[in-house]
């Protein structure tokens, strides 16, 4: 926690190489997919050949690869990964309040890729005690906590494979579970709309928030 760099980003192909060394000595024959993370347009990663080739290398022994994307230009993030041809799964961020991946997801689900949801509580925003009042008020009409209702949202997108759940308690966990419970329907679309940011506005807030 008092790190003075709590994320270092390299996408080289000198760190793949040795982060998938390290991952196969923990996992083994376990590794079933394998994930480069915070991919932008902006870093070339994705018309990096070398980081590709060996991405391709390693999908041809049967492991599949992604990518999770970040910042607001998340959508051609997707779009460039999704023409590449050479990756399995996106993990990428949709929420009440950043939706713009919604579109590129459902096109990267379309061509084939499966689909995995972080941040759906929006690293805490949406939850009970974060939660915008309109969410709130939707949440306590239907007897559950915001968290529950906001991933209830993520879960209706028909392009959502895999949520996450971001659960650091057992509390949490049980909260985040009662999601499966909940119907998403019209009038909570409806109703929670307007929550929706820019996607500029929504990363500008989630770099400022504290690490806790």
């Amino acid at each position: 926690m008092d790190a003075d760099r709590h994320e270092e980003k390299d996408l080289s192909a000198a760190r793949l190489r040795r982060q998938l060394g390290e991952t196969r000595e923990l996992l083994g024959d376990h590794l079933s997919l394998y994930q480069i993370h915070s991919a932008t347009v902006e870093s070339g990663v994705l018309d990096d050949e070398e980081v590709l080739g060996e991405l391709r290398a390693l999908r041809a022994e049967g492991v599949a690869v992604g990518l999770s994307t970040t910042g607001p230009g998340q959508a051609a993030t997707i779009d460039r990964a999704v023409a590449t041809g050479l990756f399995d799964t996106v993990q990428s961020t949709w929420n009440l309040l950043e939706r713009s991946a919604g579109e590129p997801l459902a096109r990267a689900h379309a061509a084939g890729l499966g689909v995995i949801v972080k941040e759906g509580v929006a690293n805490g925003r949406l939850t009970t005690r974060g939660a915008p009042p309109a969410l709130a008020h939707a949440a306590r009409d239907r007897g559950v906590t915001p968290d529950a209702l906001a991933l209830a949202a993520v879960l209706a997108r028909p392009w959502a494979g895999v949520v996450l759940s971001g659960a650091a308690t057992t509390v949490q966990l049980a909260e985040n579970l009662a999601a499966r419970t909940v119907t998403w329907d019209d009038e909570a679309e409806e109703a929670l709309a307007d929550l929706a940011e820019d996607a500029e506005t929504y990363w500008a807030r989630r770099a400022a928030l504290p690490w806790a």
